[in-house]
């Protein structure tokens, strides 16, 4: 980069002036609604009109499964008669066919305005991606929806994080979060992140992540997939999900845009738009090593066990780390990539494995209730909660360990050798989460009657299991079995 641009790049925090432009339009927009210039407001006789903000339209599995979790839940505790949804998404063409019954809202990437003019449509925001409070991806995302939030709480309206998670936030988004999130409901999906967030103030109450309940249909379907890949239909099947652990936060930079624009620098970090990737020698040698260990620990247990393995990127972007496993292998192993299959067959196919090592949250996730044995390579505390709460402390890994390669292996011998007593513990650990995503249910309505008096609170029991959303058969006979 020139180095007066260099110069101007110091000078400028990006992420600061992003929230200081959303925190002077969420207080316009108090005034605005002080004032009753066009601010849409729920009277008895409406519909709830809600609008969800969080990461979809990426190709993220798990975002995408997570949040039309939420939606089954929300049309069956509100009830459809009582209800109009809408979403916002960053590309249409990657949501087309999700979230039926939804309406799609494509949001800029540059959103502050967007959300200034958007937001006082509807009757409340819910907040729905699962890293909801934390700038180890991106602190602008934290923005867009803690601001979202504000801008409706800022309205006296429904303004609700859904199972939300809460992490490490650089002072300057905390500062964001607890002025501007201070009468929304965070429902946390851990403790921990209920510590978080109770630091700053914020209202939270327990929850769980929403995937638990997702039916991806037919197991045929995943099954098919993977002879069409060359899959005999009788080995273990071992899936490995890598992704970058080592290229966030993104950020917003006008000044390396600038220069991909015009000079043409920048090109491999590049996310969209103005955003880019943390790229550094360091983080270069780190995602290298973690390349190298889980390529090792497949090489030498395909040697070892007579297994059928694959790789599964669970968004899009995650194809480039996928490829980079598949080129350090001496064979040939399938890619399963959510930039060619939808949500559906991606669950199909990673229930229809019996080993599953994963740096995805998500893959881990809707895996667990088709009982896989499954394991984490973490970058950050997700997994490590999960697992933890899963009462499997060994069966997590950190992305930056010495010795990774020697690691790995030894789990992946474990998945194959204890495999049964694995999944009995997954199933153990399900009912809690089901409980809990109910008892959601049950604080999510109680707030919408906070807000809203006079709406019509369905009539339901006050107990989880009617809080929750129709139960797939495989997830139904869990309960059966576990509960």
């Amino acid at each position: 980069m020139h180095p007066a641009l260099k110069t101007l790049q110091k000078a400028i925090d990006p992420d600061r002036v992003l929230m200081n432009s959303m925190g002077a339009l969420i207080e316009s927009n108090g005034i605005r609604h002080a004032l009753n210039k066009g601010v849409e407001k729920w009277e008895p006789g409406k519909p709830l009109k809600l609008i969800l903000a969080g990461y979809v339209g990426t190709r993220n599995t798990g975002a995408d499964v997570r949040v039309e979790e939420m939606i089954r839940q929300f049309r069956h505790v509100i009830g459809d008669d009582n209800l109009e949804l809408a979403i916002m998404t960053m590309d249409p063409k990657l949501t087309a066919g999700y979230f039926r019954t939804v309406k799609q809202v494509q949001m800029p990437v540059v959103f502050p305005k967007f959300l200034f003019d958007e937001v006082p449509k509807y009757h409340g925001v819910i907040a729905c991606e699962g890293s909801m409070f934390k700038s180890k991806f991106s602190s602008a995302l934290t923005c867009f929806m803690a601001g979202a939030l504000g801008m409706a709480a800022a309205e006296n309206k429904v303004s609700v994080g859904y199972g939300a998670e809460a992490g490490d936030m650089t002072k300057g988004l905390q500062s964001f979060v607890e002025k501007y999130c201070r009468h929304s409901l965070v429902i946390c999906r851990n403790e921990p992140s209920r510590g978080v967030l109770g630091q700053l103030g914020i209202r939270t109450t327990s929850g769980a992540d929403t995937a638990w309940t997702f039916d991806p249909g037919s197991l045929e379907v995943g099954r098919k997939l993977l002879e069409d890949a060359g899959w005999d239909g009788k080995k273990k099947v071992l899936a490995v999900c890598p992704i970058n652990p080592f290229w966030w936060p993104v950020k917003p930079d006008l000044m390396k845009a600038a220069a991909r624009t015009f000079l043409g620098e920048y090109k491999t970090e590049h996310y969209r738009s103005v955003y880019f990737h943390n790229k550094t020698e360091e983080n270069d040698r780190k995602y290298d090593a973690y390349i190298e260990g889980i390529a090792e620990a497949m090489e030498t247990f395909q040697s070892e066990r007579d297994v059928f393995p694959i790789l599964v990127g669970m968004e899009k972007l995650d194809r480039r780390s996928a490829e980079a496993v598949k080129d350090k292998l001496s064979f040939d192993v399938p890619l399963f990539v959510s930039d060619e299959h939808d949500m559906y067959q991606m669950v199909s196919v990673l229930r229809s494995c019996q080993m599953l090592v994963s740096s995805r949250f998500h893959a881990i996730v809707t895996s667990m209730p088709g009982l896989v044995p499954s394991a984490g390579i973490t970058m950050d505390e997700r997994i490590r909660n999960l697992m933890n709460d899963r009462n499997d402390p060994d069966l997590f890994l950190e992305v930056d360990e010495d010795d990774l390669a020697e690691k790995i292996l030894r789990i992946f011998h474990r998945l194959y050798d204890d495999g049964e007593s694995i999944a009995e513990g997954i199933g153990r650990a399900i009912p809690r989460q089901l409980q809990l995503m109910g008892n959601m249910g049950i604080d999510f309505m109680d707030e919408v009657v906070k807000t809203y008096p006079e709406f019509p609170r369905k009539d339901l029991p006050r107990t989880w299991e009617a809080h929750l959303p129709p139960l797939p058969k495989v997830v139904s006979d869990i309960l059966e079995s576990y509960a």
